[in-house]
């Protein structure tokens, strides 16, 4: 809720002497209480509590399961980023790596010798041989046609067929180098080759992750697992820390969140540490409620600047003064003077010449004690307003 605070700067409300009353509704007696219009600092403040957290941590894991072999650090050491803090055994994820390895590479030339089964200096031998043929035919053929002997026409006529037969085989294995290899083949080997370089890809981060680094510069607050330990894959092994990011978790009221803006100033007071005052900001403000105790309220995140040699500890609870308005030398009168005229606008009972007269004024903050007068109040005017209750000190009249 709102609390309200006033440092005087030259002088706090005078309460002048006096002993006049008059009669009000029904009989009571109306008393008069006068202050002086003072120069001061005005502070208006929400407060808020909560506790101390950390900006920066992590739950430090594995990426995946198996035997721990190594912890290289315990709770409490101190660490710095980039340091090797545990480690798996990395014989399995290794071995694993190997065969993810091996089964890419086949994939892969599956694929190429579909694609491309012939080398150049194949296609190029087949069409060698195609003219080889061609030029045996043509030999063949001339042969015939120049024979006139039954035998040799019987023996040439003989070899034409063979020519023919021949070029014929040649031709066909030159085509089939050059036909497309079927679409569908392909696919299915591009789709295994895909999946071999994902099974590469998980198996080399599996191996990757089987050691853990500090993210940050920190503190290991907690150690979950011993050496030799089994774990599953996403178990938290180590909790780490930065000290020098501290921040306040704190609870405003509904009432009062709308008044708390990013950047606002603010003073924390550590209940465990009572001399030891904070300064700090706001940084986050939450956009949606949680209901505490039946109250709504909305958590808000404040920067702590905490001195080296300071000692607040995670989870310290505090009291957060979160500063909405500040005025410095500003003229001063009590709020209870300031009142509303027939129209609703500001107005106060002024005493001139030991009268009382009306004056309007213009208004600034308030801390629901004393009011900021913008206009129509000088410093060391006299204010007065009605009071029914008359203490037992003077200073009504």
């Amino acid at each position: 809720m709102k609390d309200w605070r006033i440092v005087p700067v030259l002088l706090l409300c005078l309460v002048l002497a006096g002993t006049a009353a008059c009669a009000g509704e029904g009989g009571e007696e109306v008393y008069w209480q006068p202050a002086e219009v003072v120069r001061g600092d005005l502070t208006v403040i929400v407060s808020a509590s909560g506790n101390i957290v950390v900006a920066n941590e992590a739950k430090l894991t594995f990426g995946s399961g198996g035997k721990v072999d190594k912890l290289y650090v315990g709770e409490g050491d101190e660490v710095t980023e980039d340091d090797e803090l545990a480690r798996l055994d990395t014989g399995p994820l290794e071995l694993a790596l190997t065969q993810a390895r091996a089964a890419l590479e086949q994939a892969e030339y599956n694929l190429e010798k579909t694609e491309d089964p012939y080398s150049r200096d194949d296609i190029r031998s087949a069409r060698a041989a195609v003219d080889a043929a061609e030029d045996y035919l043509e030999d063949a053929q001339w042969e015939l046609d120049q024979a006139t002997d039954a035998w040799w026409i019987e023996y040439w006529t003989a070899e034409v067929y063979r020519a023919q037969a021949n070029l014929l085989a040649a031709e066909a294995q030159l085509d089939a180098m050059l036909f497309d290899p079927d679409d569908d083949e392909i696919e299915i080997l591009e789709m295994q080759v895909d999946a071999a370089e994902q099974a590469l890809a998980e198996a080399q981060k599996q191996l990757d992750e089987a050691t853990i680094t500090a993210p940050f510069d920190g503190l290991v607050a907690s150690v979950y697992v011993e050496e030799e330990d089994i774990i599953s894959a996403a178990m938290p092994i180590l909790h780490l820390i930065d000290l020098t990011s501290i921040e306040l978790d704190a609870e405003v009221d509904e009432i009062d969140i709308p008044d708390v803006k990013l950047g606002q100033s603010v003073i924390i007071e550590v209940d465990a540490l009572p001399a030891l005052q904070l300064e700090g900001k706001v940084i986050s403000i939450a956009l949606l409620p949680s209901t505490l105790a039946g109250l709504v309220v909305y958590e808000v995140k404040i920067s702590l600047d905490v001195p080296p040699d300071s000692e607040p500890k995670v989870g310290m609870s505090a009291t957060a003064d979160i500063i909405i308005h500040q005025r410095s030398n500003v003229l001063l009168v009590p709020e209870r003077a300031v009142t509303q005229d027939s129209q609703g606008n500001p107005m106060v009972w002024v005493m001139v010449n030991e009268q009382i007269e009306e004056r309007s004024v213009g208004v600034g903050i308030s801390d629901g004690y004393q009011t900021e007068i913008v206009s129509g109040l000088q410093e060391g005017d006299v204010v007065v307003w009605e009071t029914k209750v008359k203490p037992s000190a003077p200073g009504l009249f």
